[in-house]
């Protein structure tokens, strides 16, 4: 390894991370080798893969090389709900070991399983996240995201703990009591999502706290999509590194991929899940450095291998080596779904360019909410923004002005002119978890 490439400290390198290192043959040699696996238990032991490959006159001895993926069929979300609770399981009952889901707020929830080996990898996926962005022992370690069955709080908690960590198992909500802990206990890292941090510093601010003269020093973010404008403020406001992790309960939670220190997209943990990135509407493979939509294929999980499963987040991969000399690729950081394109009035159009609009202006505050319409068989989108207090205490014209700059920032972005509304600070529901953006009243 080059040592002049390496912006990690040595002194700080975790052996859980050796994988993140393979020379790339050798890799894709465990790659290979694994997805044969995988592809074999997934057409012995789950009658969807096994009737789907057998639809396409494929059979598992057919894959020769990691190019064949391509013969495999895609799995989506509504398999899983299709064949709720447990139609997509490969291992008997007693082999599983734990149970997650989602909410179930858009249909049936989506149930996913872990045999103890799973539970293994994913605790080392999360090692190897931690120790990355530069996480080790001796950390004290505060954990918002949600305990129960959403795969945030316990995914995070047991990697934690192996990495050697101090774990605060705070979970979401109670923000003063948050920003209490943070304060007493010496936090020097928080997992959470990046806009509920945004509500602890609203908070703390509110409460006379100086997030900036804590012990904290990174924020381990993810469960929404973000974007580098996001990161941007969030580091302004508080000093701290903010740093992207990646992943979805379907294919087995956090630590699917997550950002180094050098922060120039996350790393995909190759060793364990297959990226492809596909032509959304195609769903034929694209190159590296290639936008598209993101397909993972598990490689190691027993109870409930996903092959080819289309996750809506649109990337794409980076092959070119990265300053922190690890070779797994990694991918852009995913800010925006193609599944959260709004159409209004012929123009496509994703929050992720509304919130990108906003920060560029001076004067909002990241907190917004988009409002859909359908007036006399048109729609209409209301922009609602949260502005500083100095805006509202300025100088007359002062809101008009910030309202045009904002309306000109949007256009520009998108091609579209929406209705713009200023808010006063702490006026739009703030959010312990998931924050929803978008409201569509148009049904």
């Amino acid at each position: 390894m080059n040592s002049e490439l390496w912006c990690d400290s040595g002194e700080n390198f975790h052996p859980a991370s050796a994988p993140d290192f393979l020379p790339m043959p050798q890799l894709r040699e465990l790659q290979l080798k694994r997805l044969q696996s995988v592809v074999q238990r997934a057409h012995d032991h789950v009658a969807l893969y096994r009737q789907r490959m057998e639809e396409r006159k494929f059979k598992p001895s057919n894959l020769k090389s990691l190019e064949d993926i391509s013969k495999l069929p895609f799995t989506e979300k509504n398999d899983l709900r299709d064949t709720y609770p447990f139609g997509l399981f490969a291992s008997p009952m007693k082999e599983i070991v734990r149970l997650h889901a989602s909410s179930g707020t858009t249909g049936k929830p989506i149930v996913v399983a872990y045999t103890q080996s799973d539970l293994d990898n994913w605790t080392n996926v999360i090692v190897r996240s931690f120790a990355a962005c530069g996480i080790h022992r001796g950390d004290i370690i505060q954990n918002a995201y949600g305990y129960g069955l959403f795969t945030g709080g316990l995914g995070a908690h047991y990697g934690a703990e192996a990495l050697g960590a101090t774990v605060i198992p705070i979970s979401g909500g109670n923000t003063q009591r948050q920003i209490m802990v943070m304060k007493d206990f010496g936090v020097t890292a928080i997992c959470c999502t990046p806009t509920y941090f945004l509500h602890i510093l609203d908070q703390a601010a509110e409460l006379g706290v100086n997030i900036r003269k804590l012990a904290l020093r990174a924020g381990v973010f993810g469960a929404e999509p973000w974007t580098e404008e996001m990161r941007q403020r969030i580091q302004s406001a508080s000093g701290i590194k903010a740093y992207d992790i990646y992943g979805l309960s379907e294919i087995i939670g956090p630590g699917v991929a997550m950002e180094c220190k050098c922060q120039s997209g996350p790393h995909i943990f190759e060793d364990h899940f297959y990226p492809e990135i596909v032509d959304p509407k195609t769903g034929k493979p694209l190159p590296d450095g290639h936008e598209g939509e993101l397909v993972l294929t598990t490689l190691s999980k027993r109870a409930m291998p996903m092959l080819r499963y289309r996750t809506h987040d649109i990337s794409s991969l980076d092959a070119t080596p990265c300053a922190c000399g690890r070779t797994i690729r990694r991918i852009r950081r995913i800010s925006r779904r193609s599944d959260d394109m709004m159409i209004i009035r012929g123009v496509n159009v994703f929050p992720a360019q509304i919130e990108a609009a906003l920060l560029a202006v001076e004067g909002t505050l990241p907190h917004y909410q988009i409002i859909l319409n359908r007036e006399k068989g048109l729609d209409h989108m209301e922009v609602q923004v949260e502005v500083t207090p100095d805006v509202l205490s300025d100088r007359i014209g002062a809101m008009e002005n910030l309202q045009s700059r904002i309306t000109q920032s949007i256009e520009h972005i998108v091609g579209l002119h929406v209705q713009i509304r200023l808010v006063q600070p702490r006026t739009l529901k703030r959010s312990e978890g998931k924050l929803q953006r978008v409201i569509d009243q148009r049904k």
